[in-house]
């Protein structure tokens, strides 16, 4: 029992809102303490660990790249890019993310996209970019924050639905493998992906139709830059109150010498 104790550094490392690499990190060094390994075995288990899955730690890779990347404007040149189709908007734009994102993790190229390498860099930019030239100037923060979340869930969306018609990922052959050893069947990975399909179609058309309702959606309330402003009278003109307190061939009788007249 005490070897749980280390959900408990875990939750207590989220709720505290701590970094999630160091709270993982203390976590597993604790449960391996409480379970009887020694300081020694407990760093040979971190090392099998990251030894066997080196793919999770490819973003230490494409980080620096990414960054030195931004460093030199690589996200005004997204912008610059997107407003040179006068008809791509950015419920058009992330749309069409949607799609391809959907297609290439449907045919294993799930590492192609993503939130770090295009989302970030690229993709909300882009969409923003959009949005820029529809408003005709910067946008306010809360539209800017709506359209970053509207980015992320297109990737989400299209990962999360397009990688199971494809045949060798993880979770189709987990599935496969645990329903033929429990139940005794021969259920093929091909089958589970064909179900697949109707199920990528449908969230296509469901988060694509939210994409595309963005742009009704988005600036409303937002005033555009290219808005006729609000007409002022030229200097010297009187107000409505002043031309309201004045009669068609009478002086003016709000002042001193409009008294002493009516007097």
């Amino acid at each position: 029992m005490l070897v749980l104790l280390g959900v408990l550094v875990v939750v207590a490392g989220f709720a505290t809102r701590r970094n999630p690499l160091l709270v993982v990190g203390v976590a597993g060094i604790a449960t391996g303490l409480l379970g009887g390994l020694s300081p020694r075995e407990v760093l040979a288990a971190f090392g099998t660990g990251f030894a066997s899955s080196r793919a999770v730690t490819i973003f230490a890779v494409t980080l620096p790249v990414i960054g030195l990347l931004e460093r030199h404007g690589l996200q005004v040149q997204a912008r610059r890019l997107v407003g040179r189709f006068g008809r791509l908007t950015t419920g058009r734009f992330l749309a069409l993310y949607l799609l391809l994102r959907q297609v290439t993790a449907a045919v294993g190229l799930g590492g192609a996209f993503g939130h770090a390498q295009t989302v970030l860099p690229l993709a909300a930019p882009m969409a923003e970019g959009a949005a820029e030239r529809r408003h005709g100037g910067p946008l306010p923060t809360r539209v800017r924050e709506r359209i970053r979340s509207f980015a992320a869930s297109a990737d989400n969306v299209g990962f999360f639905f397009g990688e199971d018609v494809f045949l060798a990922v993880g979770s189709i052959l987990l599935i496969t493998g645990f329903v033929n050893t429990t139940y005794h069947t021969r259920l093929e990975p091909l089958e589970l992906a064909l179900w697949a399909i109707p199920t990528a179609l449908c969230a296509l058309a469901v988060h694509g139709w939210r994409l595309l309702r963005l742009d009704r959606t988005l600036l409303a309330g937002v005033p555009s830059a290219d808005a006729p402003p609000a007409s002022t009278p030229p200097p010297g003109t009187p107000s409505a109150g002043t031309a309201a307190s004045r009669t068609d061939d009478g002086p003016d009788t709000t002042g001193r010498d409009g008294l002493e007249t009516a007097r």
